[in-house]
């Protein structure tokens, strides 16, 4: 009897060193690879494990738990814990926050962008939005204004774009659609493959996917300053899982968002620079619209912000309230 006393104590303190009963793993599915869009979660996962002394890790995956336009779906399902995704996949899933995909917003840097997002993630509106998902807004993936770089033809002004087939997403999409583009929505893995085989003409992304997802490669021009808007990607968890973790796993997650991303600003003006040096040394046609042009495309665009209002309206949500709190959020940041 002592013998078997003294086995099950055994195995009972070697299963407690090799997985304690506090420790918690989660799953977090992104897509790509590893770029300046990422860093917040690379750096929230070091983060977390350190003040946890690893007892709480996040084990991050590109691509290999869902697709980039059904990570939202895998939340609500509970498949994983935390994912990255874009508004502009679904507009339709999460309406709310398509506020910040708005053409012409008027944000000029990424602390801009953060707060302005912020504030939009802690409106009640916009949580209710998401908790249909079960889903908690946790921090945004703050982005800069998107530009095109293409192939053919380059439209040296606003007219030059009638027509072309451009990767654009969101409001940047419904506001060049104002111009005559022809806007296609595609997952940014499908864009190098569509400009290569002439599907596509051109496609509007921030900087840092112009590189990784090898835009740059195929393009021979680039817009420098229409400077549309921007997509808004946040990073959501589970809510059930959050509020299964314990307050010190909880508040070591929580707590370690505003490092992540002071550290993403920081890894984001290095991606920047590459990519400047990138167009300089492919010698890609740098295109500067006219002060007219720009002028233009926004008075084009303006009724965007009109009809968005007017949908979220008619679903009962409060869009100029959302489309205020952003411009007041903004003029505060200044």
């Amino acid at each position: 009897m002592k013998k078997l006393l003294f086995s099950a104590t055994t195995l009972l303190l070697a299963g407690s060193f090799a997985a304690p009963a506090f420790a918690a793993s989660w799953d977090v599915s992104l897509w790509g690879k590893r770029r300046a869009f990422t860093e917040h979660v690379e750096r929230l996962a070091e983060l977390v494990s350190e003040k946890t002394n690893g007892e709480f890790t996040l084990n991050l995956s590109y691509g290999g738990l869902s697709k980039n336009k059904e990570n939202l779906d895998g939340i609500a399902a509970g498949a994983f814990e935390m994912a990255q995704f874009c508004a502009g996949y679904h507009r339709d899933k999460n309406p709310t926050i398509t506020v910040m995909e708005l053409p012409f917003l008027g944000v000029n840097n990424l602390a801009e962008e953060i707060a302005a997002s912020r504030a939009v993630y802690a409106h009640p509106a916009a949580q209710k939005d998401l908790g249909r998902w079960n889903a908690t807004l946790l921090m945004p993936s703050p982005l800069p204004q998107y530009n095109i770089a293409g192939k053919g033809a380059a439209p040296t002004s606003l007219s030059g774009l009638e027509g072309i087939n451009i990767r654009a997403t969101g409001g940047i999409g419904n506001a060049l659609k104002k111009v005559g583009v022809n806007s296609v929505s595609l997952g940014a893995g499908e864009v190098y493959g569509a400009m290569e085989s002439g599907a596509i003409q051109g496609a509007a992304f921030a900087p840092h996917a112009h590189l990784s997802f090898k835009v740059v490669d195929e393009a021979e021009w680039w817009t420098s300053n229409l400077n549309p808007g921007s997509v808004n990607c946040p990073v959501v968890v589970n809510s059930e899982s959050l509020a299964d973790l314990s307050d010190a796993h909880r508040a070591a997650l929580l707590d370690s968002v505003d490092e992540a991303l002071e550290w993403y600003v920081d890894q984001y003006q290095v991606s920047v620079d590459k990519f400047n040096a990138k167009i300089a040394e492919k010698n890609i046609q740098v295109l500067t619209f006219s002060e007219s042009d720009v002028a233009k495309l926004q008075a084009t665009a303006a009724p965007v912000l009109s009809e968005w209002i007017a949908d979220m309206d008619s679903r009962g949500l409060p869009g100029q309230e959302l489309y205020d709190l952003v411009q007041t959020t903004l003029a505060a940041q200044r």
